[in-house]
Protein backbone atom coordinates (compact mmCIF):
# COMPACT_ATOMS: atom_id res chain seq x y z
CA UNK A 1 0.00 0.00 0.00
CA UNK A 2 2.97 2.32 0.54
CA UNK A 3 3.56 2.65 -3.21
CA UNK A 4 -0.11 3.43 -3.82
CA UNK A 5 -0.07 6.06 -1.06
CA UNK A 6 3.01 7.63 -2.66
CA UNK A 7 1.34 7.77 -6.08
CA UNK A 8 -1.79 9.31 -4.54
CA UNK A 9 0.24 11.95 -2.72
CA UNK A 10 2.00 12.88 -5.96
CA UNK A 11 -1.29 13.02 -7.86
CA UNK A 12 -2.93 15.16 -5.18
CA UNK A 13 0.03 17.58 -5.10
CA UNK A 14 0.25 17.88 -8.88
CA UNK A 15 -3.52 18.25 -9.18
CA UNK A 16 -3.72 21.15 -6.75
CA UNK A 17 -0.77 22.86 -8.46
CA UNK A 18 -2.56 22.77 -11.81
CA UNK A 19 -5.93 23.56 -10.18
CA UNK A 20 -4.50 26.80 -8.81
CA UNK A 21 -2.71 27.59 -12.06
CA UNK A 22 -6.03 27.48 -13.90
CA UNK A 23 -7.76 29.63 -11.24
CA UNK A 24 -10.55 27.07 -10.94
CA UNK A 25 -11.99 28.67 -7.80
CA UNK A 26 -12.14 32.05 -9.54
CA UNK A 27 -13.92 30.45 -12.49
CA UNK A 28 -16.39 28.75 -10.11
CA UNK A 29 -17.14 32.12 -8.52
CA UNK A 30 -17.64 33.64 -11.97
CA UNK A 31 -20.05 30.84 -12.91
CA UNK A 32 -22.02 31.30 -9.69
CA UNK A 33 -22.30 35.04 -10.34
CA UNK A 34 -23.61 34.47 -13.87
CA UNK A 35 -26.10 31.87 -12.64
CA UNK A 36 -27.37 34.32 -10.03
CA UNK A 37 -27.73 36.99 -12.70
CA UNK A 38 -29.70 34.59 -14.90
CA UNK A 39 -32.15 34.02 -12.04
CA UNK A 40 -33.17 37.69 -12.07
CA UNK A 41 -36.48 38.15 -13.99
CA UNK A 42 -35.40 41.45 -15.56
CA UNK A 43 -32.45 39.81 -17.33
CA UNK A 44 -34.87 38.43 -19.92
CA UNK A 45 -35.94 41.93 -20.90
CA UNK A 46 -32.85 41.78 -23.10
CA UNK A 47 -33.06 38.31 -24.73
CA UNK A 48 -29.83 38.74 -26.69
CA UNK A 49 -27.82 39.59 -23.56
CA UNK A 50 -29.49 36.78 -21.62
CA UNK A 51 -28.68 34.27 -24.35
CA UNK A 52 -25.01 35.30 -24.33
CA UNK A 53 -24.86 34.95 -20.54
CA UNK A 54 -26.54 31.56 -20.74
CA UNK A 55 -24.00 30.41 -23.36
CA UNK A 56 -21.14 31.71 -21.22
CA UNK A 57 -22.48 29.84 -18.18
CA UNK A 58 -22.80 26.66 -20.24
CA UNK A 59 -19.22 26.95 -21.54
CA UNK A 60 -17.87 27.61 -18.03
CA UNK A 61 -19.76 24.63 -16.63
CA UNK A 62 -18.43 22.39 -19.42
CA UNK A 63 -14.86 23.55 -18.79
CA UNK A 64 -15.06 23.21 -14.98
CA UNK A 65 -16.96 19.93 -14.71
CA UNK A 66 -14.06 17.50 -15.35
CA UNK A 67 -11.83 19.31 -12.83
CA UNK A 68 -14.49 19.29 -10.13
CA UNK A 69 -15.28 15.63 -10.82
CA UNK A 70 -11.61 14.63 -10.50
CA UNK A 71 -11.29 16.67 -7.30
CA UNK A 72 -14.18 14.69 -5.78
CA UNK A 73 -12.62 11.39 -6.88
CA UNK A 74 -9.25 12.27 -5.31
CA UNK A 75 -10.91 13.28 -2.03
CA UNK A 76 -13.04 10.12 -1.99
CA UNK A 77 -10.16 7.72 -2.61
CA UNK A 78 -8.05 9.52 0.00
CA UNK A 79 -10.73 8.91 2.64
CA UNK A 80 -11.30 5.30 1.54
CA UNK A 81 -7.59 4.46 1.65
CA UNK A 82 -7.43 5.70 5.23
CA UNK A 83 -10.17 3.20 6.12
CA UNK A 84 -9.46 0.32 3.74
CA UNK A 85 -7.04 -2.55 4.03
CA UNK A 86 -4.94 -4.82 1.83
CA UNK A 87 -8.04 -6.57 0.43
CA UNK A 88 -8.89 -3.36 -1.49
CA UNK A 89 -5.37 -2.82 -2.81
CA UNK A 90 -6.15 -3.84 -6.42
CA UNK A 91 -9.29 -1.69 -6.51
CA UNK A 92 -7.37 1.33 -5.21
CA UNK A 93 -4.61 0.76 -7.75
CA UNK A 94 -7.09 0.55 -10.66
CA UNK A 95 -8.93 3.69 -9.54
CA UNK A 96 -5.67 5.58 -9.10
CA UNK A 97 -4.45 4.55 -12.56
CA UNK A 98 -7.70 5.81 -14.10
CA UNK A 99 -7.42 9.13 -12.24
CA UNK A 100 -3.79 9.57 -13.30
CA UNK A 101 -4.86 9.07 -16.92
CA UNK A 102 -7.69 11.60 -16.54
CA UNK A 103 -5.29 14.09 -14.97
CA UNK A 104 -2.77 13.67 -17.78
CA UNK A 105 -5.48 14.55 -20.30
CA UNK A 106 -6.71 17.50 -18.25
CA UNK A 107 -3.18 18.78 -17.68
CA UNK A 108 -3.10 20.12 -21.22
CA UNK A 109 -5.43 22.84 -19.99
CA UNK A 110 -2.53 24.22 -17.95
CA UNK A 111 -1.47 25.93 -21.16
CA UNK A 112 -4.87 27.63 -21.31
CA UNK A 113 -4.41 29.96 -18.36
CA UNK A 114 -4.13 33.10 -20.48
CA UNK A 115 -6.66 35.89 -20.12
CA UNK A 116 -8.48 35.03 -23.34
CA UNK A 117 -7.83 31.28 -23.64
CA UNK A 118 -11.39 30.31 -22.66
CA UNK A 119 -12.88 32.77 -25.16
CA UNK A 120 -14.49 31.82 -28.43
CA UNK A 121 -12.23 32.34 -31.44
CA UNK A 122 -12.31 34.21 -34.73
CA UNK A 123 -10.27 32.76 -37.59
CA UNK A 124 -9.55 34.97 -40.59
CA UNK A 125 -7.95 33.31 -43.60
CA UNK A 126 -6.41 35.47 -46.33
CA UNK A 127 -4.88 34.24 -49.59
CA UNK A 128 -1.32 35.47 -49.98
CA UNK A 129 1.38 35.11 -52.63
CA UNK A 130 0.60 32.47 -55.25
CA UNK A 131 -2.34 33.72 -57.31
CA UNK A 132 -5.14 31.23 -57.92
CA UNK A 133 -3.21 28.49 -56.12
CA UNK A 134 -3.05 30.65 -52.99
CA UNK A 135 -6.79 31.32 -53.17
CA UNK A 136 -7.43 27.59 -53.55
CA UNK A 137 -5.12 26.92 -50.59
CA UNK A 138 -7.05 29.45 -48.49
CA UNK A 139 -10.24 27.47 -49.20
CA UNK A 140 -8.46 24.23 -48.24
CA UNK A 141 -7.53 25.80 -44.90
CA UNK A 142 -11.11 27.02 -44.40
CA UNK A 143 -12.36 23.46 -44.85
CA UNK A 144 -9.61 22.15 -42.53
CA UNK A 145 -10.74 24.39 -39.66
CA UNK A 146 -14.42 23.66 -40.25
CA UNK A 147 -13.68 19.92 -40.13
CA UNK A 148 -11.53 20.36 -37.00
CA UNK A 149 -14.38 22.20 -35.28
CA UNK A 150 -16.84 19.47 -36.25
CA UNK A 151 -14.58 16.71 -34.93
CA UNK A 152 -13.87 18.65 -31.73
CA UNK A 153 -17.55 19.36 -30.92
CA UNK A 154 -17.01 23.08 -31.47
CA UNK A 155 -19.54 25.30 -33.24
CA UNK A 156 -18.32 26.92 -36.46
CA UNK A 157 -19.98 29.69 -38.48
CA UNK A 158 -18.69 31.48 -41.56
CA UNK A 159 -19.49 35.16 -41.01
CA UNK A 160 -17.73 36.61 -44.07
CA UNK A 161 -16.41 35.09 -47.29
CA UNK A 162 -14.95 36.61 -50.44
CA UNK A 163 -14.59 34.12 -53.30
CA UNK A 164 -11.52 33.93 -55.50
CA UNK A 165 -11.38 35.14 -59.10
CA UNK A 166 -11.15 31.64 -60.62
CA UNK A 167 -11.26 29.27 -57.66
CA UNK A 168 -10.95 29.20 -53.90
CA UNK A 169 -11.35 32.34 -51.82
CA UNK A 170 -9.63 35.63 -51.09
CA UNK A 171 -10.75 35.90 -47.46
CA UNK A 172 -12.86 33.93 -45.02
CA UNK A 173 -13.86 34.81 -41.47
CA UNK A 174 -15.03 31.96 -39.22
CA UNK A 175 -16.38 32.12 -35.68
CA UNK A 176 -15.40 29.07 -33.59
CA UNK A 177 -17.44 28.73 -30.39
CA UNK A 178 -16.83 26.37 -27.49
CA UNK A 179 -14.69 25.82 -24.37
CA UNK A 180 -11.10 27.01 -24.81
CA UNK A 181 -11.66 27.61 -28.53
CA UNK A 182 -9.11 30.44 -28.65
CA UNK A 183 -6.67 28.64 -26.36
CA UNK A 184 -6.72 25.59 -28.59
CA UNK A 185 -6.50 27.41 -31.90
CA UNK A 186 -4.27 30.44 -31.31
CA UNK A 187 -1.20 28.39 -32.29
CA UNK A 188 -2.61 28.33 -35.86
CA UNK A 189 -1.95 32.07 -36.14
CA UNK A 190 0.65 32.76 -38.81
CA UNK A 191 1.60 32.08 -42.42
CA UNK A 192 0.90 28.65 -43.93
CA UNK A 193 2.80 27.44 -47.03
CA UNK A 194 1.67 24.90 -49.65
CA UNK A 195 3.88 23.11 -52.19
CA UNK A 196 2.17 20.97 -54.86
CA UNK A 197 1.72 20.37 -58.58
CA UNK A 198 -0.60 23.17 -59.61
CA UNK A 199 -3.96 22.14 -61.09
CA UNK A 200 -4.30 25.67 -62.46
CA UNK A 201 -1.50 25.78 -65.04
CA UNK A 202 -1.33 23.75 -68.26
CA UNK A 203 2.22 22.54 -67.61
CA UNK A 204 1.23 21.12 -64.20
CA UNK A 205 4.33 22.70 -62.65
CA UNK A 206 5.21 22.63 -58.98
CA UNK A 207 3.76 25.72 -57.31
CA UNK A 208 4.42 27.32 -53.92
CA UNK A 209 1.63 29.41 -52.40
CA UNK A 210 0.87 31.08 -49.10
CA UNK A 211 -2.08 31.98 -46.89
CA UNK A 212 -2.27 34.03 -43.71
CA UNK A 213 -4.30 32.66 -40.80
CA UNK A 214 -5.25 35.13 -38.06
CA UNK A 215 -6.66 33.73 -34.82
CA UNK A 216 -8.31 36.24 -32.51
CA UNK A 217 -10.24 35.97 -29.23
CA UNK A 218 -13.89 36.95 -29.71
CA UNK A 219 -14.47 40.15 -27.76
CA UNK A 220 -18.23 40.35 -27.29
CA UNK A 221 -18.54 43.46 -25.12
CA UNK A 222 -17.25 47.00 -25.65
CA UNK A 223 -15.98 47.33 -22.07
CA UNK A 224 -13.04 44.98 -22.78
CA UNK A 225 -11.38 47.38 -25.20
CA UNK A 226 -11.78 51.13 -25.49
CA UNK A 227 -12.66 52.34 -28.99
CA UNK A 228 -13.37 56.03 -29.49
CA UNK A 229 -16.21 56.62 -31.94
CA UNK A 230 -14.17 59.47 -33.46
CA UNK A 231 -11.52 56.90 -34.43
CA UNK A 232 -13.97 54.97 -36.63
CA UNK A 233 -15.03 55.51 -40.23
CA UNK A 234 -18.15 53.51 -41.07
CA UNK A 235 -19.11 52.99 -44.72
CA UNK A 236 -22.32 51.34 -45.88
CA UNK A 237 -22.50 49.78 -49.34
CA UNK A 238 -24.47 47.27 -51.38
CA UNK A 239 -24.00 43.61 -50.52
CA UNK A 240 -23.56 41.09 -53.28
CA UNK A 241 -20.96 39.58 -55.55
CA UNK A 242 -19.50 36.15 -55.06
CA UNK A 243 -19.67 36.13 -51.28
CA UNK A 244 -21.69 32.95 -51.09
CA UNK A 245 -25.31 31.85 -51.10
CA UNK A 246 -27.85 34.01 -49.34
CA UNK A 247 -25.81 37.23 -49.47
CA UNK A 248 -28.12 40.25 -49.51
CA UNK A 249 -28.23 42.63 -52.45
CA UNK A 250 -29.40 45.60 -50.37
CA UNK A 251 -27.38 48.47 -48.88
CA UNK A 252 -26.65 46.45 -45.75
CA UNK A 253 -22.94 45.70 -46.04
CA UNK A 254 -20.75 47.54 -43.55
CA UNK A 255 -17.06 48.47 -43.67
CA UNK A 256 -15.48 49.84 -40.49
CA UNK A 257 -12.01 51.42 -40.55
CA UNK A 258 -10.10 52.07 -37.33
CA UNK A 259 -8.27 55.25 -38.30
CA UNK A 260 -5.34 55.10 -35.79
CA UNK A 261 -4.24 51.64 -36.96
CA UNK A 262 -5.70 51.46 -40.45
CA UNK A 263 -7.39 48.14 -39.67
CA UNK A 264 -10.46 47.58 -41.85
CA UNK A 265 -13.24 45.06 -41.28
CA UNK A 266 -15.98 44.52 -43.87
CA UNK A 267 -19.02 42.30 -43.28
CA UNK A 268 -21.91 41.61 -45.66
CA UNK A 269 -23.15 38.10 -44.83
CA UNK A 270 -25.52 38.97 -41.99
CA UNK A 271 -29.21 39.68 -42.62
CA UNK A 272 -29.26 43.35 -41.73
CA UNK A 273 -27.04 46.41 -41.59
CA UNK A 274 -27.26 46.39 -37.78
CA UNK A 275 -26.10 42.76 -37.59
CA UNK A 276 -23.27 43.41 -40.04
CA UNK A 277 -22.15 46.40 -37.98
CA UNK A 278 -22.23 44.40 -34.72
CA UNK A 279 -20.20 41.58 -36.27
CA UNK A 280 -17.68 44.01 -37.77
CA UNK A 281 -17.25 45.79 -34.42
CA UNK A 282 -16.76 42.47 -32.64
CA UNK A 283 -13.99 41.48 -35.07
CA UNK A 284 -12.39 44.93 -34.81
CA UNK A 285 -12.39 44.73 -31.00
CA UNK A 286 -10.84 41.27 -31.25
CA UNK A 287 -8.07 42.53 -33.52
CA UNK A 288 -7.26 45.43 -31.22
CA UNK A 289 -7.13 43.15 -28.17
CA UNK A 290 -4.81 40.80 -30.05
CA UNK A 291 -2.48 43.69 -30.80
CA UNK A 292 -2.52 44.86 -27.19
CA UNK A 293 -1.59 41.41 -25.89
CA UNK A 294 1.29 40.81 -28.31
CA UNK A 295 4.80 41.69 -27.15
CA UNK A 296 6.13 42.99 -30.45
CA UNK A 297 5.08 46.24 -32.12
CA UNK A 298 5.27 44.70 -35.59
CA UNK A 299 2.29 42.49 -34.76
CA UNK A 300 -0.01 45.13 -36.19
CA UNK A 301 1.49 44.39 -39.60
CA UNK A 302 1.00 40.64 -39.13
CA UNK A 303 -2.68 41.19 -38.47
CA UNK A 304 -3.31 43.17 -41.62
CA UNK A 305 -4.72 41.13 -44.43
CA UNK A 306 -2.06 39.27 -46.34
CA UNK A 307 0.81 41.70 -45.86
CA UNK A 308 3.13 39.04 -44.43
CA UNK A 309 1.78 35.96 -46.24
CA UNK A 310 4.93 35.27 -48.21
CA UNK A 311 8.21 33.36 -48.26
CA UNK A 312 10.27 32.85 -45.12
CA UNK A 313 7.70 33.64 -42.44
CA UNK A 314 5.63 30.45 -42.48
CA UNK A 315 4.76 28.51 -39.32
CA UNK A 316 3.77 25.36 -41.20
CA UNK A 317 4.59 23.73 -44.52
CA UNK A 318 2.15 21.50 -46.42
CA UNK A 319 4.13 19.47 -48.97
CA UNK A 320 2.00 17.51 -51.45
CA UNK A 321 4.76 16.95 -54.06
CA UNK A 322 7.16 15.17 -54.59
CA UNK A 323 6.16 13.54 -51.28
CA UNK A 324 3.48 14.27 -48.69
CA UNK A 325 4.41 15.88 -45.39
CA UNK A 326 2.99 18.57 -43.12
CA UNK A 327 5.57 20.04 -40.73
CA UNK A 328 5.42 22.79 -38.13
CA UNK A 329 8.50 25.01 -38.30
CA UNK A 330 8.28 25.96 -34.58
CA UNK A 331 7.84 22.59 -32.85
CA UNK A 332 9.19 20.39 -35.70
CA UNK A 333 6.10 18.20 -35.28
CA UNK A 334 5.14 16.53 -38.54
CA UNK A 335 2.48 14.31 -40.10
CA UNK A 336 3.07 12.32 -43.28
CA UNK A 337 -0.62 11.94 -44.07
CA UNK A 338 -1.32 15.41 -45.47
CA UNK A 339 -4.81 14.38 -46.55
CA UNK A 340 -5.83 13.68 -42.95
CA UNK A 341 -4.36 16.99 -41.77
CA UNK A 342 -6.28 18.94 -44.42
CA UNK A 343 -9.37 17.01 -43.31
CA UNK A 344 -9.10 18.58 -39.86
CA UNK A 345 -6.65 16.30 -38.07
CA UNK A 346 -4.53 19.08 -36.52
CA UNK A 347 -4.70 17.94 -32.89
CA UNK A 348 -1.11 16.69 -33.01
CA UNK A 349 0.17 20.12 -34.07
CA UNK A 350 -1.88 21.83 -31.36
CA UNK A 351 -0.71 19.39 -28.67
CA UNK A 352 2.93 19.73 -29.74
CA UNK A 353 2.69 23.52 -29.49
CA UNK A 354 1.07 23.28 -26.06
CA UNK A 355 3.75 20.86 -24.87
CA UNK A 356 6.56 23.10 -26.15
CA UNK A 357 5.08 26.05 -24.24
CA UNK A 358 4.72 23.99 -21.08
CA UNK A 359 8.35 22.86 -21.33
CA UNK A 360 9.46 26.46 -21.86
CA UNK A 361 7.63 27.50 -18.68
CA UNK A 362 9.25 24.81 -16.53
Amino acid sequence: MDQIHKRLDELRSDFHHVYEGLSINDERAKLKQIEQELLQPEIWNNPSHAAKLNKKASDLHTALQPWLALEIQINDITELMELGGEELKKEFRDQLTAMEKDFTNLKKLLAFSGKYDNYNAIIRITAGVGGTDAQDFAEMLERMYLRFAEKSSLEAKIVERSSGDEAGLKTSVIEINGPYAYGRLHSEHGVHRLVRLSPFNSDNLRQTSFALVEVLPQIETADEVNINDKDLRIDVYRSGGRGGQGVNTTDSAVRITHLPTGITVAIQNERSQIQNKETALKILRSKLVQIQTEQHAETINDLRAGESANWGSQIRNYILHPYTLVKDTRTKYEEKNAKDVLDGKIDGFIDAYIESNLQADL
